[in-house]
C-alpha cells in the first residue's frame, strides 16, 4: 500500500507527516537543515515503497522535487493560494504541522489543487528569460535616476541619454559635483547591464529559431524572438489547455478594461499568437475569442441607445430593495414613516427627500390627551384607520393612524368601524 505525505516547506527546516494506508499509522518528522542533501537522506528512507507527496509551490520546490523524483516517489505541487482557500473561513490555530496535515488530508481524498511542473530544460529557460527581465528593469531604473537628477537641477529634457550625442550633452552641463557623480554612476552601471544583457539575449534569439510554436509565433506582427521565447517558456506544454483563453489568462496576459459610466480605457488583447501556437502543438487552428457583436450596442433603427437622465435622489428598485430598514426610512423608503403635518394634503405623496416640514412637529390632542401646543386638531382630518391592535391581553384596544401623529392604543368600546365619538 501506498503512503501519503504532506511537506511544509521552510529555509530552515521542512515539517513532514505522513500516513501509512495499510496500517493507518501517522508518523510525523522534520528535515533540518533544509537543503538538497537533507532531503536526499529523508527521502531514502521510503526507499522501494510506493510513495505521494504533496507541497506547496513556493520558493525551494525546485530541489525537493527533484530529489523525491530520484526517490522514485509521485510529487504534486500545490498551488498556495487555493490550497489556503479550501482550508475554509474557520478560525485554525497555524503551524507547520498543520500545514502540512492540511496538504496530506487534501491528497487523500482528492481535492488538491495541482500545478503543473515543467520539464527541467524548460525550467532553465524560463530562469533566464526572467533574469533577462530583471536585467532590463534595472537598466530603465537607472535611466529614471538619471532624468531624476537633470530634473532636480534644471536641466532641459532631454530623451535617448545613452546616444553618443547625448552622452557627449551630459559631459557638458555645469552640474554640481554630487549630481555629476550621480550621471557617471548610473552610466556605467547602464553599460554593465549591457555587457551582460548582450550574451543573454544572442543565445534566447539563437533558441528561438529552434521550437516550432517560437516560429509560429514570430510570424505574426509585433512578435519577435525575445518575446517568443518568453512566451514560450511562460506557457510550457500547451496541450493542457482547451482554448486560447485559458492560456492567456494563465500566463496573465490579459488586459483588464477599466470603465465608469460612459469612460472607458480601451484594452484589447489578441489571442490570435497564443492561438498560432496551440494550433501548431495540437495540429488545428484556435480561434481567439470572439468580439462582442456590434448587433447588441445598436437599435433595430441602426442608432445608438440613448442613455436615460437620471433624476436627483433616484435609486434602483434591486439597489434600494438590499438597503437596510434604517437606510430605507433615512432615505423615505417603503419603511420610511410617511408622515405629514395636519395642514398638509394628500397630493404631498410621496413626500420630498430630507427633513420633515415644520408643520409636522406641531402636537394636536387626540381622544383627550393634551399636546404641548394647545392646538386642536380638525375630526374630518383625522380619519381612523380600521387597523386593528395585535395586542391579546386587550380585546378591546386598537391602533389609530393620523396624519401627523404617532400611532397610541387607545380603550375604546365602539366598534373598529364606527366613527369615533366627537369631542367637545
Amino acid at each position: 500500500m501506498a503512503i501519503v505525505m504532506g511537506l511544509d516547506q521552510h529555509r530552515a527546516q521542512i515539517t513532514a507527516e505522513w500516513i501509512d494506508t495499510a496500517t493507518g499509522e501517522v508518523s510525523r518528522a522534520r528535515v533540518a537543515p533544509a537543503d538538497r542533501a537533507g532531503v536526499r537522506r529523508f527521502a531514502a528512507r521510503f526507499g522501494g515503497r510506493e510513495l505521494e507527496v504533496a507541497l506547496e509551490a513556493t520558493t525551494g520546490w525546485r530541489f525537493v522535487v527533484e530529489e523525491f523524483d530520484a526517490a522514485g516517489a509521485r510529487v504534486h505541487l500545490a498551488e498556495p493560494a487555493e490550497t489556503a482557500a479550501r482550508r475554509g473561513t474557520k478560525k485554525r490555530a497555524k503551524s507547520d504541522r498543520a500545514d502540512a496535515r492540511h496538504l496530506r488530508e487534501l491528497l487523500m481524498v482528492s481535492r488538491l489543487p495541482e500545478s503543473w511542473i515543467p520539464p527541467a530544460h524548460l525550467l532553465d529557460l524560463r530562469a533566464r528569460v526572467r533574469l533577462r527581465h530583471t536585467l532590463v528593469d534595472q537598466r530603465r531604473e537607472w535611466q529614471q535616476r538619471m532624468q531624476a537628477v537633470l530634473y532636480h537641477h534644471g536641466a532641459p529634457a532631454r530623451g535617448g541619454l545613452l546616444t553618443a550625442e547625448s552622452r557627449a550633452w551630459l559631459a557638458g552641463l555645469s552640474l554640481p559635483a554630487a549630481a555629476r557623480e550621480q550621471i557617471t554612476v548610473a552610466l556605467a552601471m547602464i553599460d554593465a547591464h549591457d555587457a551582460q544583457l548582450a550574451p543573454l539575449d544572442r543565445e534566447l534569439r539563437t533558441y528561438a529559431r529552434r521550437p516550432a510554436g517560437c516560429r509560429a509565433l514570430m510570424r505574426h506582427y509585433g512578435i519577435g524572438p525575445l518575446t517568443a521565447v518568453t512566451i514560450l517558456a511562460e506557457l510550457g506544454d500547451t496541450g493542457r489547455f482547451s482554448s486560447s483563453r485559458e492560456a492567456v489568462r494563465y500566463a496573465g496576459l490579459d488586459i483588464t478594461v477599466h470603465q465608469s459610466d460612459a469612460r472607458r480605457a480601451p484594452g484589447r488583447l489578441t489571442a490570435r499568437a497564443v492561438g498560432a501556437a496551440l494550433g501548431t502543438v495540437r495540429g488545428r487552428p484556435v480561434r481567439p475569442p470572439a468580439r462582442l457583436a456590434r448587433s447588441r450596442l445598436l437599435h433595430r433603427d441602426g442608432r445608438p441607445p440613448r442613455r436615460q437622465p437620471r433624476l436627483p435622489g433616484h435609486r434602483p428598485k434591486a439597489a434600494q430593495a438590499q438597503l437596510p430598514h434604517a437606510a430605507r426610512a433615512r432615505r423615505g423608503g417603503p419603511s420610511a414613516r410617511m408622515t405629514v403635518g395636519p395642514r398638509a394634503l394628500p397630493s404631498l405623496t410621496p413626500m420630498h427627500r430630507g427633513r420633515l416640514p415644520a408643520c409636522s412637529c406641531r402636537h394636536h390632542p387626540v381622544d383627550g390627551l393634551h399636546r404641548q401646543s394647545g392646538r386642536t386638531a380638525s375630526p374630518q382630518r383625522n380619519t381612523p384607520s380600521p387597523i386593528m391592535s395585535p395586542t391579546r391581553s386587550h380585546p378591546g384596544s386598537r391602533t389609530e393612524i393620523r396624519l401627523g401623529v404617532r400611532a397610541h392604543p387607545t380603550r375604546t368600546s365602539y366598534h373598529a368601524h364606527a366613527p369615533p365619538p366627537t369631542t367637545g
